[in-house]
């Protein structure tokens, strides 16, 4: 009967990560061979946007969260990790850029086409004209 112990450490985080204590051996990397590459996204606090903050090389996945903790969460307030695959992120080239350009006659689907700003600041422009005359007529 083969019975499982999840790997216990004095850093909580690490047993919630159930690691197996049994586990087979490592036999390394073979000669000639490199570690599989992972990019870390960091987030700081909990509702905010992941940042990329580098990359780790580790030989499996599981390894990776390890060790990106160890790297981009010791110093820095961290509330959660991701960890991805160099090999699994798909981008477009760069002579694709004209797939994202917008033709000239559907302005109004770029936010810069509307004059929000300058309506903002003439509302108080006025507001303060109104304030400015309601103290002058003040005895």
């Amino acid at each position: 009967m083969s019975r499982t112990v999840t790997l216990q450490s004095l850093d909580p985080r690490v047993s919630r990560l159930e690691i197996a204590a049994e586990q087979e051996p490592f036999e390394g990397v073979p000669e000639g061979s490199h570690l599989q590459t992972f990019e870390v996204f960091h987030q700081a606090k909990s509702g905010a946007r992941h940042i990329h903050v580098g990359s780790i090389h580790a030989p499996n996945a599981e390894m990776a969260m390890v060790f990106a903790k160890e790297q981009y969460a010791r110093r820095s307030q961290c509330v959660n990790l991701w960890v991805v695959k160099s090999s699994e992120i798909i981008a477009f080239s760069p002579d694709d850029a004209d797939l994202f350009a917008t033709t000239p006659d559907k302005d109004y689907r770029d936010a810069s086409g509307y004059k929000v700003m300058q309506k903002i600041l003439a509302w108080k422009q006025r507001l303060q004209q109104e304030q400015s005359q309601s103290q002058q007529s003040q005895p």
